[in-house]
């Protein structure tokens, strides 16, 4: 059997456990159900019959990062409360991504800029249109 990196982090104010990604995969089965959301491991065995959306919403995402599954569903202040029920520890830092993987959104244009094309494609999108109207017009008139 493999060593673990189960590793305790004593602080002065509680114990953090940190477990590996090879050790939460373990924990996929409707008997022992853990999942990641936001770098924090939870095991929600007992909650699998309590939730609202249903068992396999959970077990499809058993032993993995559930983080931006449990963020769209947009989940209530008191669904993110009870979560803090089933905590059981941290994700390992070797496991967990770094900060470069992260979505980083660059605006290049500058919001003047911006402004002025937000009414000068439209106004010249008009003018094609009418033109293209009045040539229609001009066209079907001499027929």
């Amino acid at each position: 059997m493999k060593e673990e990196k189960n590793t305790e982090v004593i602080n002065s104010e509680s114990t953090v456990k940190y477990y590996t990604l090879e050790e939460i995969k373990r924990h996929s089965s409707s008997k022992d159900v853990w999942v990641i959301i936001h770098e924090k491991v939870y095991d929600i065995t007992k909650f699998l019959e309590e939730h609202p959306g249903g068992e396999e919403v959970l077990m499809e995402q058993a032993a993995a990062d559930a983080t931006e599954n449990f963020e769209d569903v947009g989940h209530s202040t008191d669904a993110r409360e009870m979560l803090k029920q089933y905590f059981i520890g941290e994700l390992h830092p070797d496991d967990r991504k770094k900060d470069s993987s992260k979505d980083v959104l660059i605006t290049t244009s500058s919001s003047q800029s911006s402004m002025w094309t937000n009414w000068l494609i439209p106004a010249v999108a008009a003018v094609v249109m009418g033109l293209m109207y009045h040539y229609y017009t001009l066209d079907s008139k001499s027929s």
